[in-house]
């Protein structure tokens, strides 16, 4: 080994192809220091014949920061809810140190479930957690396609049970809703009434703010179930996508979401009101970061009119899953699958529940189309005279 002292550190020279190698082994015991000079030359063999030596995988959260993370915020870029989605499943998997602080080559099925079980432990539920899943297996496959792990990862899966959107109202409970949605814009107003004649207005001098949008909730619900429109869609709406009798959806979720919807007389005669009294771009204004309400701004609202309804609460895309089903009775699946924005009808069959009165109504348009035809089997009493008949001849 030639290796040599300089002070109190080793160094190591040795040629190689003709050319000088000397470098500093920052060591001061020799054994250490003819490891160190060993390891470079059989670096620089493996070089020769095309051997690399292997890149050492990133961690989860380093991979998440330095790559995933910028890729995500450039791609949906004009997406605020597929990025609000990425971000929270970041923010889930980061904060599991087991995984995220494991290579990502080292990422097991256990270290997998022990993230699952985790989030078990929190009363999380099946859908919230299979969120989290799907990012995570985004990550890795990415991985795997930038070349950031030598080898193939593991296969994520979705856990069972997960409950889905069933939930349709009938005539009755849509007509409860709006009404308890306009009551509770009355209550509003007459708060605010009442405000304007109380102590702290006429005597002390202190006006009460004055309710921005009170129908808001009606509103929105109206065109929501007669339009079928996710809520992100209803929210964004500008004064200009609203024309010539039909909403028009410039983009969206998917690249299918660009699409015109014909509206009812019921929400153009709503949105006839708010355009009169408008006073910017936004069909559904607020005070918020975007300009328009989000879903928060109806979180309040909304339980107060179910509650007020007699209705069992519900998520607001219950609207949205509510009128692709009625509109399904009526209409072909592919213009189904147009006015909901969807690109094959296997998603929009997901938003189709079929009802028990649309079933017998089926079921009996069915049997009076068939009225005039008779079944391949013959009744008992066309069997006797068959056989009379037959006895006669012989």
């Amino acid at each position: 080994m030639a290796v040599y002292k300089r002070g109190k550190i080793w160094w190591y020279k040795f040629t190689w192809n003709g050319e000088p190698v000397r470098e500093s082994t920052k060591q001061s015991n020799k054994r250490n220091a003819e490891q160190i000079e060993a390891a470079h030359k059989t670096s620089l063999a493996k070089g020769e014949v095309g051997i690399r030596d292997r890149v050492r995988a990133p961690t989860l959260k380093e991979f998440a920061e330095r790559d995933f993370a910028p890729y995500i915020e450039s791609r949906f870029q004009d997406k605020p809810k597929t990025l609000e989605y990425y971000r929270t499943g970041l923010k889930n998997l980061n904060g599991y140190s087991p995984l995220a602080t494991c290579a990502l080559d080292a990422i097991t099925h256990d270290k997998i479930a022990g993230f699952v079980a985790k989030r078990r432990e929190s009363k999380r539920a099946v859908s919230t957690i299979n969120r989290q899943l799907e990012v995570l297996r985004r990550m890795l496959k990415l991985a795997v396609e930038w070349g950031k792990v030598e080898k193939a990862l593991p296969k994520v899966e979705m856990l069972p049970g997960e409950n889905h959107r069933e939930r349709v109202l009938s005539e009755d409970e849509e007509d409860r809703y709006l009404e308890a949605a306009t009551a509770v814009g009355e209550d509003i107003l007459e708060s605010y009434r009442r405000a304007l004649e109380g102590i702290r207005a006429t005597m002390r001098g202190k006006q009460p703010i004055p309710p921005d949008d009170p129908f808001l909730l009606r509103d929105t619900a109206t065109l929501l179930i007669d339009c079928g429109l996710r809520p992100e869609e209803c929210f964004r709406l500008r004064w200009e996508h609203v024309r010539d009798g039909a909403v028009h959806i410039p983009f969206g979720k998917t690249e299918n979401a660009r699409r015109t919807i014909p509206m009812t007389p019921r929400a153009t005669a709503l949105l006839e009101m708010r355009r009169a009294v408008a006073a910017g771009e936004w069909v559904f204004p607020a005070q918020t970061r975007s300009g328009h309400i989000e879903k928060s701004s109806l979180k309040k609202q909304h339980p107060k009119a179910c509650k007020l309804a007699t209705v069992t609460d519900f998520p607001i895309y219950t609207f949205r899953h509510t009128c692709l089903t009625r509109w399904a009775a009526f209409m072909d699946p592919y213009t189904l699958g147009y006015l909901a924005g969807h690109g094959d009808f296997s998603t929009t069959r997901r938003y189709v529940h079929p009802q028990a009165h649309t079933i017998r109504e089926a079921i009996e348009r069915a049997r009076n189309a068939q009225g005039g035809h008779k079944s391949g089997h013959k009744s008992q009493t066309e069997n006797e005279s068959s056989k009379a008949s037959t006895a006669a001849i012989q």
